[in-house]
């Protein structure tokens, strides 16, 4: 392996270990790479993981080595990066590391982190997020088409309830659209919004849209993973590389590009010629704060009309009042 080199990125100096080593073994992509991607991207992906407690999925050995996703800020953190304290369900914390520099972007990266997972708080306030993500996952059976479908009736109803999204390619199949509200509302009361919204859409798009949690019921539909908005559940963020053979990365876009988007033509070779060429296309995002009245007003007609009550969480969650049974059908049945 070549020798340690560093790396200017702002006003700081990163030193990269192994600046040769391989990471996607198919195109050949090296953590150094990897790294020049960040700085490239740098103002974009720090706009989405500033001052977030983020989550680094780490691929020491590249992609199709040993993998791991770090909570805990890493030993030898530099003094510049911060800290925030988060709490799981299980009464738990950790300190995650909260990007204010680019820098601290390429100091993971050389660490093997591919993928960031910011919290939808900051890390002044870590109770009360400011970001309802939702998330529309293709099942077997959909595809990236589908999604799109799902997403422009998405965007219909958000503005309907007085909601702005900004969407994003998951990096795999899937879109990631984001809406940027005021940090008044609990994790509980964001899922709570995440959840209507969901069973709107499911309403007015049957047979395309789902949101059972059981997979054996969902069928070939787009599932809205309404669970991301729980406690310690998070997305990865615009502009993380994803651990797949040919390095895609998770591209911001406008609303105009996403029916004749395609997930694969966004990599770590294309997004910084993109970025060069258009910037952040979601620079503007944290200019906008939305509220939650209208979203959790349909919660509350939903269980006053239709007596649709609670959602199953995640099985790692303790048991919530009013959630229903975590059993899946067919086990239900007998």
């Amino acid at each position: 392996m070549a020798e340690a080199i560093e790396l200017t990125v702002g006003e700081r100096t990163v030193r990269l270990s192994n600046p040769g080593k391989v990471y996607f073994p198919e195109p050949g992509f090296t953590k150094l790479d990897v790294a020049q991607y960040y700085i490239a991207v740098g103002d974009g992906v720090l706009r989405a993981l500033r001052d977030r407690p983020t989550t680094l999925e780490r691929y020491p050995d590249g992609v199709g080595g040993e993998s791991f996703f770090q909570k805990r800020a890493p030993k030898g953190l530099p003094e510049w990066i911060p800290t925030g304290r988060i709490s799981f369900p299980s009464g738990r914390f950790a300190d995650e590391i909260c990007p204010t520099e680019a820098a601290a972007v390429v100091w993971a990266a050389n660490l093997g982190c591919l993928t960031f997972h910011p919290w939808p708080v900051r890390r002044r306030d870590v109770d009360h997020p400011d970001e309802l993500r939702i998330d529309l996952d293709p099942q077997p059976g959909t595809d990236y088409g589908d999604a799109v479908r799902a997403a422009g009736e998405l965007r219909v109803l958000l503005d309907e309830l007085g909601l702005r999204g900004w969407p994003k390619t998951s990096g795999g199949r899937g879109l990631h659209v984001f809406v940027p509200i005021r940090p008044e509302w609990t994790f509980t009361q964001v899922r709570r919004a995440a959840i209507a919204v969901a069973r709107e859409l499911e309403r007015r798009m049957p047979q395309q849209v789902t949101t059972s949690w059981w997979k054996e019921t969902r069928g070939p539909k787009i599932f809205v993973d309404y669970n991301q908005t729980a406690r310690d559940r998070t997305i990865a963020s615009a502009y993380s590389v994803r651990p797949r053979p040919h390095a895609p990365v998770s591209a911001p876009l406008r609303w105009e590009e996403v029916p004749d988007a395609q997930p694969r033509d966004f990599d770590l070779r294309t997004m910084p010629e993109r970025y060069a060429r258009l910037g952040d296309v979601h620079a503007d995002m944290d200019e906008h704060a939305f509220g939650l009245e209208a979203a959790l007003e349909l919660a509350a007609r939903d269980e006053r009309e239709h007596g649709l009550g609670d959602l199953p969480y995640p099985p790692d969650h303790p048991k919530a009042a009013g959630e229903p049974k975590r059993v899946q059908p067919s086990r239900a049945k007998h």
